[in-house]
């Protein structure tokens, strides 16, 4: 970990606060190119479930959703094809439920890992835990790093901490 580039970095704050200002006063894209601009950021959006009370229905519901979030017949108005979102994403003991879901959608599967929303399990179990997620079938993994890192700036140990993640991912 080398960091001397994010040491030096500099930003102009007046710049970046007149930048900011003006952006509720821009004009937003119209018509035809509005409607590919949503379409476009629906394509981008991960549907998630992350409720403790999860069920492997709710689960399908949701997969359901992501292969078809737009109704047909507004799509064919709009003269569009089909789109699926960017992913699915669930706790790792739901995998299984949106892989078989999902099975030959080309959707991804997002897996909340590493002991989510805290982060706060021993490290091993939360690599653990990603290694057990992608055999499970997930494409994506999503991490929760160890905010005492950050908090203490000690870049060194986060960085060590989602080096392993990544390989734990392989």
């Amino acid at each position: 970990l080398t960091l001397d580039g994010v040491m030096s970095a500099q930003a102009n704050t007046s710049a970046i606060e007149r930048r900011a200002a003006t952006l509720g006063t821009r004009r937003s894209v119209k018509k035809t190119y509005q409607a590919a601009w949503l379409l476009r950021a629906v394509s981008c959006v991960d549907l998630t479930t992350l409720s403790g009370d999860d069920t492997e229905g709710r689960v399908y519901r949701l997969c359901d959703k992501a292969k078809n979030p737009i109704r047909t017949d507004i799509l064919e108005k709009m003269e569009m094809p089909k789109i699926k979102v960017g992913a699915v994403c669930v706790y790792h003991d739901m995998i299984t439920s949106a892989v078989t879901r999902l099975d030959g959608s080309g959707i991804p599967i997002a897996a909340v890992s590493t002991g989510f929303p805290a982060g706060l399990s021993p490290l091993k179990l939360r690599i653990a835990e990603i290694k057990e997620s992608v055999v499970a079938g997930a494409d994506e993994i999503d991490i929760v790093i160890s905010r005492r890192h950050v908090l203490t700036q000690n870049w060194s140990a986060l960085y060590d901490e989602v080096r392993q993640f990544r390989d734990a991912c392989g």
